[in-house]
This record gives structure tokens, sequence and C-alpha cells, in this order.
């Protein structure tokens, strides 16, 4: 009865959706504020009904409701209780009700959050993601409903939960990357709203900005969680593989970065108005876009979601009249939007407009890689793939480059900033960079290509410090006082330029200075690698709640010193029957050391993989810090005040 009670709820979830996407519209084209004023109720009521039928899914797992075929596919009943829990959007049929009720919690944050905004904005904002929710309502109930039931012949046991997905992993990292992609539906529902309205002013980029930054800062800790997650879980110790679903959430997270800077100039200056609003635009479509490639069918992923080509198709459709009709209203729109305002070549608006051409150049070549592929096949040219050397080659240069345009962008003034002011301000901070960076590369043993990255790292972080520096000491309130006074928005974007440079120095660390080796050892084998003494000491066998294992044993010492105890295992799944290798990692600030158990060679010997890993928690790091950065923005109180104007 139950499934029966989610299915309903979620049936009538849709009508409140279909009601939020059309009632205020056509009270703002009738100007009838009974109907404007409709759009927070009617919110209210369909995040409730989202809400139970999530509730209602999540029960029948925690209670092996096996005649439920989602459950049955998902779970089974010697699965722990927080994986059970967590396996209602382990599949493609509950994440995807995951991501409608994250939509609609969104979207009634900004019901409840904008009840400063003028009531017609408001009410079309709402409208707008009232419309979103109409088409992923529609998708989920017609070709991914979750609360379909095998009766009356019910399974006595569930297949169980994909062994790779039994994992603290998976408790946190859908969430919080869903909380990213959906966010910027917030975005694009305010540019919307001001298209509709025909008034493109700074104060629609003032009531977006916020919610930009924090759907950036959850989008970032998604994507951190997801690069750790794999890093330990699959057990080669690789943190990013240009994977195609990996770049489907890296795109928008690009093109949000790009709009979050744009956002910047246009509530500032009141220039790249247009620019801003299709930024908006498209980063949206390019978390449909993610939806689409995980979704579809069309990629084989160890994150996609297996799926038939129907579902594919209904996706493939709500993208084109997604973004098809925010184009065609763009186009009729943005033609009467135009900037008076000028500025200057080194102007902090040119370097926010370099900053704005780099990053959407880099997501080009993240699309380019990602769909190549895809075409080639669809055409029937054969099959090839796009990998790690092409990014990186592609990929890199435009990286470092946008680290140096943005380290100098807080250091020039809006509207126009003498060039030799400039200069001086950069000399000083660059010999720092240079100088210090060569003598790491010459302690660590680097290439030049390294101390060229490294110098980039420095010369963000000598930047970053520095501006602060003259920011705090301008006046006579003294350095506490003053740097009391600097508002939210500006720690943030130094927290996030610092993240960004932390998280520089790791990748180059870890890509270069790495060590590995694959061995093969018996009990009392010692073996060598980067100064540490690794003894095997055998393996012991035990059961987990679901699984059997064995488990080595491994000492690491150091000049005699004892550093660690590993425990890697070789995991047997009863349920699927899947082999899964699980690492065992000794972490530091400065340095992992990663074992992963291989394979029974026979006789007690086993294949053991050794990774000594320097700086790699400095990737992950630099994610927390960018992340704290875009929520520290979005709380300045200014974010809180309403211009009182109507767009």
């Amino acid at each position: 009865m139950l499934p029966e009670i989610g299915h309903f709820t979620l049936i009538l979830s849709l009508f409140f959706a279909i009601a939020l996407a059309t009632l205020p519209i056509y009270g703002y084209w009738k100007r009838n504020l009974v109907l404007l004023e409709l759009a927070r109720p009617l919110t209210y009521v369909m995040t409730s009904l989202v809400f139970i039928s999530f509730l209602v899914l999540a029960y029948s797992f925690a209670i092996d409701d096996f005649s439920v075929l989602y459950v049955s596919q998902n779970s089974n009943s010697q699965l722990p209780v927080w994986f059970k829990v967590s396996a209602v959007w382990g599949g493609h049929e509950g994440s995807l009700l995951l991501w409608v009720l994250i939509l609609c919690g969104w979207t009634c944050a900004v019901a409840i959050k904008g009840e400063n905004l003028p009531t017609d904005v408001r009410s079309l904002v709402l409208a707008v993601l009232g419309i979103v929710t109409t088409g992923f309502t529609s998708f989920l109930l017609f070709t991914s409903s979750p609360f379909i039931r095998l009766l009356p012949e019910s399974p006595l046991e569930g297949g169980d939960l994909n062994p790779l997905l039994q994992d603290v992993g998976l408790i946190i990292h859908p969430p919080m990357l869903y909380m990213g992609y959906v966010g910027f539906s917030v975005a694009f529902a305010f540019a919307i709203t001001a298209l509709i309205t025909g008034n493109l002013n700074a104060s629609w980029a003032r009531w977006a900005r916020p919610w930009t930054s924090v759907s950036w800062a959850f989008l970032t800790i998604g994507i951190t969680l997801g690069s750790w997650w794999a890093y330990y879980e699959l057990g080669w110790g690789g943190w990013w593989f240009w994977d195609p679903v990996e770049n489907a959430s890296f795109m928008p997270w690009l093109a949000g970065t790009a709009l979050i800077h744009s956002l910047a100039v246009t509530e500032k200056r009141g220039v790249f108005k247009s620019w801003t609003v299709l930024l908006a635009i498209f980063t949206f479509c390019l978390s449909l876009l993610g939806t689409f490639l995980v979704r579809s069918g069309v990629l084989t992923s160890v994150h996609a979601f297996a799926a038939d080509p129907t579902r594919g198709v209904f996706i493939l459709v709500l993208l084109f009249l997604m973004v098809g009709g925010s184009l065609l209203l763009y186009a009729l729109k943005a033609s009467e939007v135009k900037s008076k305002v000028t500025f200057g070549a080194t102007g902090r608006e040119a370097w926010l407009l370099l900053n704005n051409i780099l990053l959407t150049t880099m997501t080009l070549t993240v699309l380019l890689g990602t769909l190549y592929p895809l075409i080639v096949d669809a055409l029937g040219f054969g099959k090839i793939s796009v990998g790690a050397p092409y990014f990186n080659s592609v990929f890199s240069p435009m990286a470092l480059l946008l680290m140096v345009f943005m380290a100098i962008g807080p250091l020039s003034k809006w509207h126009n900033t003498p060039f030799s002011a400039l200069l001086k301000k950069l000399l000083f901070p660059a010999a720092i960079s240079l100088i210090s960076s060569a003598i790491l590369v010459y302690f660590y043993d680097l290439g030049v290509m390294s101390w060229i990255s490294l110098s980039v790292a420095v010369w963000v972080l000598v930047l970053t410090f520095y501006d602060w520096f003259i920011k705090v000491s301008a006046g006579s309130k003294g350095i506490i006082p003053r740097a009391k006074t600097l508002p939210r928005n500006y720690y943030g974007m130094v927290l996030a330029h610092l993240g960004m440079a932390v998280s520089l120095v790791g990748v180059l660390f870890v890509s270069v200075s790495s060590d590995e080796q694959m061995v093969r050892m018996a009990k009392g084998d010692v073996s060598l690698l980067s100064g540490y003494e690794f003894k095997f000491e055998g393996v012991q066998h035990f059961e987990g709640p679901n699984f059997i294992a064995d488990q080595g044993q491994i000492i690491i010492s150091k000049d005699g010193e004892f550093v660690a105890h590993l425990k890697p295992e070789k995991r047997f799944y009863n349920a699927r029957g899947q082999v899964m290798t699980e690492a065992s990692i000794d972490n530091g600030l400065f340095r992992d050391l990663y074992i992963s158990l291989g394979e029974d060679l026979g006789e007690g010997a086993w294949g053991i993989r050794i990774h000594v890993k320097p700086f790699v928690r400095w990737i992950w790091l630099g994610g927390i810090l960018m992340m704290f950065g875009g929520l520290l923005s979005a709380m300045d109180k200014r974010y809180r005040k309403v211009s009182g104007a109507r767009i």
C-alpha cells in the first residue's frame, strides 16, 4: 500500500508543478496579483508531495520490501542499514527522484528566502523552476518510476547494491553533486525572468549571484568528493581519469565559474549583461547535457546508469525544449540590451573578460573531447576514444594562463588601472614566485614544466596575500580593524583563489613525483619504495555483513621507525558474486602511502600494488577551500538587501 501512496503523491506533485509553471506566468501577463501570489503555496505543496514520495521509497528500502522492483534490484537483506538508505539513489530511478526532490528544495528555498523580492520577480522565478520540475517529474513518472511492483510473485531476496557503491562515498557524493547540478537552475530561472520582463539591469545579477555561488560551492565539493571516492575505492590510485561522466560534471563547473565572475561585473559595472544571461543559460544546459550523458545509455562508464533508449530520447527532447526555448527567448530579447559603460585594457573588467573567454574555451574543449567520440560513432565512422593525452595537452596550458589572469584581476581597479602602477605591484611577487619555485624544483628534482606550473601556483598565493595586505594596510585604522571591514564576498574570493592554487600544487606533485610498483610478495617479504620499507605479514580471512574478504597485513617503516600498519582487502560479495578491491591508505598532509591487494598468485604469494603519492591531499584540500569560498561569498550581507527595483 505504501508504494502506491508514494506513486500517487508523485503524480499529484506533477499537477502542482504544472500549475506552478503556468498560473504565475498567466498572472504576470494579466497583471493578476492573486495568481502571482499562488506561486509560493504551490511550491510548498509540490515540495511536500515529492518529499513524501522520497520517504516512502526510503522506507521500502529500510524494511526490505522486495515487491518493489527498484528495491529488489538495488538492495539485499544482508546490506547494512546505512547502505540500504543510500541505495535509494544508488540506481537510475531513485537517483532521479532525489534529483527532483533537490530541485523542489531549491524552489522552496527561493520561495522562502525570496520574500523580499518584488512579487512578480519571485513568482516568475518560481514559475520557471516549476517548468523545469514539470519536465523532470514527467521523465520520472513516464519512463523511470521507482514504485513499480513485482506482484503477485515478489522475490524473497534482492539483487544487492552494486559493491562499488557500498561505501560512505555514496552517502555524501551524489547529494552534494546534485545540489550543485540542480542549483544552477535558479540562476537560469533568474535569467529567464529578466528576459521575460525585458529589463536586464544590475538587480537581477545581484539577486542571482548568491544562489549561483552556493550552487557552485556544492558542485565543487561534489566533484571533490567524487575524485576522493574514486581515488580510494577503485584501487588504481588515480584521482581523475577524464571519464566522460566526470567531464559531465566538470563542464557546468567551468561554465558556472565563468558565470560567477560575469555576474560580478554585471552587478558592479552594468556591463556583460547579455553575455551573463547567455552564460546562465549555457551553464544550466550543460547540467541537462550531463543528465543526458549519464542516463541515456550512450556512455559506458563506471559512473553511468544503465538506461534504455526511451529514456535517452525523453531527455533529448527535454534538453531540446529547454535549450531551444531559452535561446529563442534570448534571441528575441537580448538585442534590446545595450551597455554604455566603457573600460580600459587594464581595468578589472578586462581581466574578468579574459577570465570568461578562457573558461568558456576550456569548457568547449572538454565538451569537444567528450562528445566527439559519440558523434563519430553515431555517424558510423567507427569507435574512437579521446583520453588524458588530449585533455592534458590542450586543457593544461589554458588552465595555467587562467590562473595568471585570476591573480592579476583583484589587484586592478574598476574601469581603468595605469599600466605602470599595475606592473609595479606585479614585479616583486613575480620574482618571489620564480625564485621560490626554482628552489622547490631543485629540491624535488622536477623539470622545466613543473617549474612553470609551480611558479603559477606560488604567484597566485603571493598575489592573493599581497592584495589582502594592500587593502588592510590602507588608512589609519590598523590592520585588524581594517580586515574586519572587508566584505565576506572578498574573503570568499580569497579562499576560492587560494583553493585553486593549493589544488594546482597537489596536481603538480602527484603527477610528476609519485612512485609506484607492482610486486609479488609472500609472507616475510620486504619491498622498498621512496625510502619506505613495506613488509608483508601474510593474509587474514574474515567475513563482513554481506561479503567475505582476504585482508593483507603490511607493516611500513622508515629508517627503522614504525610508520603504519595497512590492511588492504580483496572482497567477495555474496549476492552479486563480484570481487572488489579495497585499498588501504596511510594519509598525511604531505604524502599518502597507498596499497591495494592484487591477485592470489598461489603458494602464499600475492600481487601487491604500492604507491607513494606526495601532496595528493592538497587536491581535495583546495576543493574544500573553494567550497567555503563560494559559501562565504553567498553570505555577504549586501545580498540580503533588495534594491527595490523591478525587472
